[in-house]
């Protein structure tokens, strides 16, 4: 059995300092400004934020340990073709910049699930908020167990250790120093992140011999695949479920995600907001760029000693750090990239956590004292039960990670995870800002039919695991023990891929017929529960009874055509039919049909948004009615 390679001095020193600067900026905003003594401070940074702050907090949010961990192996396992889900983001970032984000600010809303009941009901919010609550809790407890597991493959330190410590360390912060805390923490964490796998990619390509040769061996194994146009769903990645499918699960995370609309208001725009997010753009290349060369790197290094088949690693997502541990010989760059591990941990669980505090505080916790016709809480008070719930949900994160230790591969069951419980969202959203005739009951039931169906599939697929080729490896240059020659090299093979880990399927037993619908790759689960939603909210609604578009507040709509055709001088009456009856001009007001005169004389008082419009003066839009 190889010695394990363990910490030196040095690099226990880098990896502390980033614990004890994190832990400080939180001290540091619980003692300065408002000392976090009101809730518009402590979950939304007195919307005073900056533009690149905000920016690398919503790159860093997302990136997190799963990103840093499984990227590598992908690349590693199965090739380059997850590459291509960079170009998604081109499709993404539009539709959240034009689409989402321009109600959410407009609205000023804490939490986004607010929008959902003055779309539809109460009811509605509810439910969209309990959907939000359970995809973070188990996604943390993902995020929160992946960095555990790259510390034990590299130091031997306990992972349960690992995830209380890192569980503790980011509650502290994100409780005592608010959304600023949390904002700044990550911008210094962002930085960790890239410097550590930085210093993997240039010191591995030295080792390797050049970027030429690393790609060299990749393309003799097969490993580069770009082009794979196959249209078959059940193909585990291809440019079209990563182009088409990436983006639906993309925008689950970048345009209905409680953790990224709250960063979009804590600033003092709207145009700033969209700066921010378009900003993620090149970041989100970079990180997705850098983390598969780096899996290409490590199967530069064991092309001929493959660790797993050697037995040396028990998992893919340990690769990196066994690599790093014994390529970074330099004291102090181990310890680094252990620090960019954690910081992208500590990064997404603090969004997170601080994000289920505002949906549990502004969504249950205060609607619940008004149906119980409680007094209102005072902003002490409120400020209070936030903190409390950061708390809790710190606790609760650290018992999902246990959960979590049972998924496998990390970069495919966090996508799982955002595909069956964040496209469902995504549904709801999309179903109240672009179908005006969409009512309550039609969002309930849509919303029921599209969480049952995105469970469904993940569920089946994880008893009934679809088939996923891997790309070949060899261990003939290992030094073993009893190994003969026709063990040495693996070729590529079927492997069993279920929704969260990949195993070898030694026989093929017989499945029954519906195991095939079982069989579609998990990148196509936020796109088929979206679909799912939509079409079955439009039905339930036209059979319950539509929504009359002329009675919908316009500001809950987002007029597509007007935004689609911005630049084209169309005549009144043909904007008119594009708003599909919805008034978004004081023109239209003598068109509406179906419209009550008490209803016409209310959305008459909208009056035109400003694009700049700043946070901190403008009057709250639910006083003001607001173009959207």
């Amino acid at each position: 059995m190889e010695e394990r390679r363990t910490f030196h001095v040095a690099d226990y020193v880098v990896f502390s300092l980033m614990l004890v600067i994190s832990a400080g900026i939180g001290v540091y905003y619980r003692c300065t400004g408002g000392k976090q003594k009101t809730t518009r401070e402590f979950l939304m940074a007195d919307r005073k934020m900056g533009v690149l702050p905000v920016a690398l907090s919503l790159l860093a949010s997302f990136t997190s340990a799963i990103t840093l961990l499984g990227g590598p192996a992908e690349s590693y396992t199965f090739g380059t073709q997850f590459w291509v889900i960079i170009f998604s983001y081109f499709f993404t970032f539009p539709v959240c910049g034009q689409v989402f984000l321009p109600i959410f600010y407009r609205l000023e809303l804490t939490s986004a699930y607010e929008y959902l009941e003055m779309r539809f009901s109460r009811p509605v919010r509810i439910l969209g908020t309990c959907n939000y609550m359970l995809q973070m809790v188990v996604y943390m407890g993902i995020v929160l167990f992946a960095p555990a597991l790259a510390i034990q493959a590299v130091t031997g330190l306990n992972v349960w250790i690992s995830v209380v410590s890192m569980g503790v360390v980011c509650t502290f912060y994100t409780t005592i120093g608010g959304m600023k805390a949390v904002i700044w923490t990550d911008v210094f964490q962002c930085v960790i992140m890239f410097a550590g796998m930085i210093a993997v990619l240039i010191k591995g390509s030295i080792q390797a011999g050049g970027i030429a040769t690393v790609f060299r061996l990749a393309a003799e194994s097969d490993r580069i695949e770009f082009f794979n146009f196959s249209p078959d769903p059940t193909i585990r990645h291809t440019v079209w479920c990563l182009v088409v499918g990436g983006a639906f699960n993309n925008m689950a995370v970048y345009a209905t995600n409680q953790a990224q609309v709250q960063r979009y208001l804590s600033v003092g725009t709207e145009k700033q907001a969209k700066r921010a997010m378009w900003l993620n753009l090149p970041g989100v290349i970079l990180s997705i760029s850098i983390v598969q060369l780096c899996g290409l790197i490590i199967y530069a290094r064991y092309h001929g000693c493959d660790p797993l088949k050697n037995n040396v690693v028990a998992r893919s997502d340990q690769l990196l750090p066994y690599y790093v541990m014994e390529v970074l010989d330099i004291p102090g760059l181990p310890g680094l990239f252990i620090a960019g591990i954690f910081s992208g941990a500590l990064s997404t669980i603090s969004s997170g956590i601080n994000s289920l505090a505002a949906v549990t505080l502004e969504d249950l916790i205060k609607p619940t004292l008004k149906v119980l016709k409680k007094k209102d809480m005072t902003e002490e008070r409120a400020t209070l039960v936030s903190k409390i719930l950061v708390v809790v949900f710190g606790g609760l994160c650290m018992l999902f990670a246990v959960l979590a230790s049972t998924m496998g591969q990390v970069l495919q069951a966090s996508n799982s995870v955002f595909g069956a419980i964040g496209g469902p969202l995504l549904g709801l959203f999309s179903l109240g800002m672009l179908f005006p005739w969409a009512n309550s009951a039609g969002a309930i039931v849509g919303l029921i039919t599209g969480i049952f169906m995105a469970f469904w599939i993940a569920i089946g697929a994880k008893i009934f695991p679809p088939y996923s080729p891997t790309k070949s490896t060899s261990i003939a240059d290992c030094i073993l023990p009893n190994v003969t020659m026709a063990n040495i090299t693996t070729a590529t093979v079927p492997f069993v891929t279920d929704v969260y880990s990949s195993t070898l399927m030694p026989t093929v037993e017989p499945r029954p017929a519906i195991s095939e619908l079982y069989t579609l790759s998990y990148m196509w689960y936020s796109a088929t529960a979206f679909a799912v939603v939509v079409v079955v909210g439009l039905v339930v609604s036209v059979i319950t009874g539509v929504n009359k578009p002329g009675q919908v507040d316009p500001r809950l709509i987002c007029p597509v055509f007007d935004r689609l055709c911005c630049c084209l001088p169309l005549p009144q009456s043909w904007r008119h039919a594009l708003h599909c009856g919805v008034r978004q001009s004081q023109q239209e007001d003598d068109q509406l049909e179906g419209g009550s005169p008490d209803t016409a004389a209310r959305l008459s008082e909208s009056i035109p948004a400003q694009e700049e419009q700043t946070s901190p003066e403008a009057p709250k839009p639910r006083r003001q009615q607001t173009r959207v």
